[in-house]
């Protein structure tokens, strides 16, 4: 595992494509069984005037995000970059723009690594099965039971755009696949052939689990003998893992948990269920605390605006991890016991304790004796934290308190991190 996806901790996943018309989420042809006839006037309609990656660049940078992925080509086919082996595709509507080429020089320009989604999926092509798929939209289709259709003749398509992205735009850090389900897993897509092909391009690029398996608990990677379409890292998505993530012999597995801001992918007008900025440090803190990364998802609407709650919550994680990120990027597992009060994170002799609840008294940085400490400090001012000798300590002594002065309420309500250095 590169070094620099276990340092970022944190990303922006951009889930974006001819479904924000609708503005019924990503897989509103497979949930409605949509013929493609009624889907093609979203394409004839797809025309972003609002799309400027360069402020979505910069939403991420400032929230404190260190990569990105966005989606070259979801579920419904339709491509957001300038593919030779289709006319499905963003140049070919009215915004007559290779869309990823806009995103990969905004987001580089700000220094984000550069990710793409792909998905091996794909309702649009007519050699993708999809009478009896369990997802396609055409499942239940009579019209299509006798569909002559030719796997292979996908496959080399599917291979093709692949390699496209592989070779179109420079250095791309992280290639996200989506998705393995049933029988369509590992050797279905030629996965073999596949990650070789995208390694001999770049050999230093990630690679989620995908390719494989859609459960993290059934990869090789989990299993300890990885296969070479394994991939890098593991994709729970909507879940932060009890545990984090271990292989059979209990040694930790690089991994992400893939969240939704709100209940949707991709833009859905009337899913207000918004989770606050509050509630996303903390996830944001508990992965890390795992030794895991967080990929936090926007879904643009129809012509190419964050939506105005995303954009809130963007902000204020943003306005946190200008004085704590350090507790973020660079850190992890601490392998130390959970305090009641908060989490833990680790980067090198430093302890970042977040403390997210009020404490009655001092308060105890659990796992840690006098002869431990060096220095302590409150990581958003750079203050010196003392640690406590007060009279109700005495028969704790062997234990560090520290007290944050004569308030009973946390200087930030929403996490106050504490550094220890050891």
């Amino acid at each position: 595992m590169k070094n620099w996806f276990t340092e970022a901790r944190f990303g922006m996943f951009i889930h974006w494509g001819l479904y924000a018309i609708p503005a019924r989420g990503e897989w509103v042809r497979s949930r409605e069984k949509m013929p493609v006839e009624d889907y093609e006037q979203f394409f004839h309609n797809f025309n972003p005037t609002d799309y400027d990656p360069k402020a979505w660049a910069k939403a991420a940078k400032k929230a404190g995000m260190k990569y990105a992925v966005m989606t070259t080509k979801h579920h419904d086919g339709f491509c957001l970059f300038d593919s030779v082996f289709t006319d499905y595709k963003s140049t070919a509507t009215q915004a007559k723009r290779d869309l990823i080429k806009e995103y990969v020089e905004a987001f580089r320009a700000e220094g984000i690594k550069i990710g793409f989604y792909y998905s091996i999926i794909d309702w649009h092509h007519p050699n993708y099965p999809a009478y009896g798929d369990r997802h396609h939209p055409m499942r239940d289709n009579e019209d299509y039971k006798d569909w002559d259709h030719d796997f292979d003749k996908y496959l080399t398509y599917m291979h093709g755009q692949v390699e496209e992205l592989c070779t179109i735009y420079g250095q791309i850090d992280l290639l996200w696949f989506d998705f393995s389900y049933d029988d369509m897993t590992g050797e279905k897509w030629k996965a073999t052939e596949l990650v070789r092909m995208i390694r001999k391009y770049w050999p230093d690029i990630l690679i989620n689990n995908r390719l494989e398996v859609n459960r993290s608990d059934q990869s090789t990677l989990h299993l300890g003998n990885p296969s070479e379409y394994a991939g890098d890292f593991v994709s729970p998505e909507q879940i932060i893992p009890p545990s984090g993530v271990l292989n059979k012999k209990g040694q930790p597995i690089p991994w992400e948990a893939c969240i939704t801001m709100n209940n949707n992918w991709g833009y859905h007008a009337t899913d207000k269920n918004f989770k606050s900025s509050d509630m996303l440090i903390r996830k944001l803190v508990e992965c890390v605390s795992k030794g895991g990364n967080m990929l936090l998802n926007i879904g643009p609407d129809a012509k190419g605006n964050i939506p105005p709650e995303s954009a809130k919550i963007l902000d204020e994680i943003g306005k946190w991890m200008e004085k704590n990120s350090e507790s973020i990027h660079n850190c992890g597992n601490a392998n130390m016991e959970k305090p009641e009060y908060g989490r833990i994170t680790k980067n090198g002799n430093t302890l970042y304790y977040h403390i997210t609840e009020n404490q009655v008294g001092a308060i105890p940085l659990v796992g840690l004796k006098h002869e431990d400490v060096k220095r302590v400090w409150n990581v958003a001012t750079g203050a010196e934290v003392k640690i406590s000798d007060a009279w109700y300590l005495h028969d704790h002594t062997e234990m560090v308190f520290i007290t944050l002065g004569d308030s009973p309420i946390l200087p930030d309500l929403v996490d106050t991190v504490i550094g220890v250095e050891l």
